[in-house]
Formats: C-alpha cells, sequence, structure tokens
C-alpha cells in the first residue's frame, strides 16, 4: 500500500493510480482473511467426509478375571457370537427376522450363564465336580448345539428363506432357548 500511495502521489494520472492502489490493497487485505476462511471450511468438510468406525455388531461384556468360570462363559459368549454372524448371512426374508429375534434371545441367555459363573464365585467352589460348575459345563455344551442347530438351519434357509419351509425349524429353536442356561 506504501508503494501504491507513494506512486499514485508521483503520478500524472491520480484516477488510474487509485484504482491500481485499491486493487493491490484489495487483494492484499481480502486474500489474507479468504484463505484463512477457506482452510477452517476445508478442514470441516474434511472431518465430516471422513469415514466413521463401525461399532461391533456383538456387545462385549465386562471382563472378569480369568479362572475356571470365565473359560465356560467364554464358550457360550464365543457359540452366542458365532449365531450372531451365521444369521447375518441370511437371505432377507422374514425367516431371518425371526433369527434374529432368536439370536438377540440367545445373547440374553448368556446373562443367565454369567449369573451361574457369579454364583460359584461367590461360593468360592473351586472344584469341578461342584453343583454349580456342572451346570455351566451343561449351559456351555447347550449353546454349543443350539449354534449348530442354528447352523443347520440357517443353511436351509439359503435353499428356502421362506417363512413356511423354516416354520418347523424356527419354532423348535425357540422353544430351546429358556433350556439352554438351565
Amino acid at each position: 500500500m506504501t508503494i501504491g500511495a507513494t506512486a499514485a502521489a508521483k503520478s500524472t494520472d491520480p484516477a488510474a493510480m487509485t484504482i491500481a492502489v485499491i486493487i493491490i490493497s484489495g487483494l492484499i487485505l481480502g486474500g489474507l482473511p479468504g484463505s484463512l476462511v477457506g482452510l477452517v471450511i476445508g478442514l470441516i468438510r474434511r472431518s465430516i467426509n471422513r469415514p466413521r468406525q463401525a461399532m461391533p455388531f456383538f456387545p462385549m461384556a465386562p471382563q472378569q478375571p480369568y479362572d475356571m468360570w470365565s473359560e465356560q462363559v467364554e464358550r457360550c459368549a464365543e457359540s452366542a457370537r458365532r449365531v450372531s454372524a451365521a444369521v447375518q448371512t441370511v437371505p432377507a426374508s422374514a425367516a431371518k427376522d425371526w433369527l434374529l429375534r432368536i439370536s438377540e434371545q440367545l445373547t440374553k441367555e448368556l446373562d443367565d450363564v454369567r449369573g451361574i459363573a457369579q454364583l460359584g464365585r461367590a461360593l468360592g467352589a473351586v472344584d469341578q465336580q461342584h453343583p454349580v460348575y456342572q451346570r455351566l459345563l451343561k449351559a456351555a455344551h447347550d449353546f454349543k448345539q443350539f449354534e449348530n442347530e442354528v447352523g443347520r438351519v440357517a443353511l436351509q434357509m439359503f435353499d428356502h428363506p421362506e417363512l413356511d419351509d423354516a416354520r418347523t425349524h424356527l419354532e423348535m429353536l425357540e422353544k430351546q432357548l429358556p433350556q439352554l442356561s438351565t
């Protein structure tokens, strides 16, 4: 601006010099704030378009210290995770929706399994022949059997995803659920 003002004072055509000073000062004074505004807008747009982290489909339970009870609870939880993953592979249909509800109920059964393990810990049982531990072993076995049965039903649903074809199998699975943790 100093150069422009000095040139305007020495110039023979003051109108041309005034226009030149206005253009140069506009570029300098308007360019810096404009660049800052553009930088802020660019950062905001970049943060909005950043891909989000996917949430895990299966909610994780708080970890307990590893003991003889944790191993059996983890076996049941692993079966529930595999059932959930298997259900996701089934073609979309009313039968799949039913199978999804069964999978969610299986996840709720895990709370009962965790309760059995908590009972065993509270009793201070360290013997694998303890009735509470035997019940937990049975629950882990039943969860594995249920997982295998869901796998068979899911495989059948690939060929026949209609609800009528899968109804008998789904009703059987639903009846088995309450007995898994008993």
